[in-house]
């Protein structure tokens, strides 16, 4: 399954299983994603977390260590600018797409968004910023 063919079978069928595992549990969905934003409903946030300690068990079983990062003056606004359209949005880049898939098709304006936003970055991290172009690749 090394082959070029069988990697993009592998990583179609495991994305098409976690976007439905993700549509069926509800968080496709604006209004359980906005709940989780404004903390009336913990379950997403605490399934967010609950991953991220389990990814770090594993992490920490396989003994996988971080490589040195490209930290740079542009990562905490990213951050944040990313946190923001988020929660206005409801939901992270793949969400849109899930959402588009299940019938919502205002989805479509997210997903044009982020298509413009990551443009933006690039243009933006060039002309004025000097930042590496390698943190707008999408």
């Amino acid at each position: 399954m090394r082959s070029r063919g069988g990697v993009l079978l592998a990583n179609l069928f495991t994305g098409l299983a976690l976007g439905f595992i993700v549509t069926r549990i509800g968080f496709g969905d604006y209004a359980e994603l906005n709940r989780m934003f404004t903390f009336q409903d913990l379950r997403m946030l605490l399934s967010f977390f609950g991953a991220v300690v389990i990814i770090a068990g594993v992490f920490a079983l396989l003994r996988v260590r971080r490589g040195a990062g490209r930290l740079h003056a542009g990562v905490v606004p990213g951050a944040v600018l990313f946190g923001i359209g988020w929660a206005i949005s409801g939901g992270c880049p793949a969400i849109p797409i899930i959402q588009v898939a299940s019938g919502y098709l205002p989805a479509l304006v997210t997903i044009a968004g982020i298509v413009v936003g990551v443009r933006l970055c690039r243009w933006a991290s060039a002309r004025f910023f000097r930042i590496d172009r390698g943190t707008c690749e999408g």
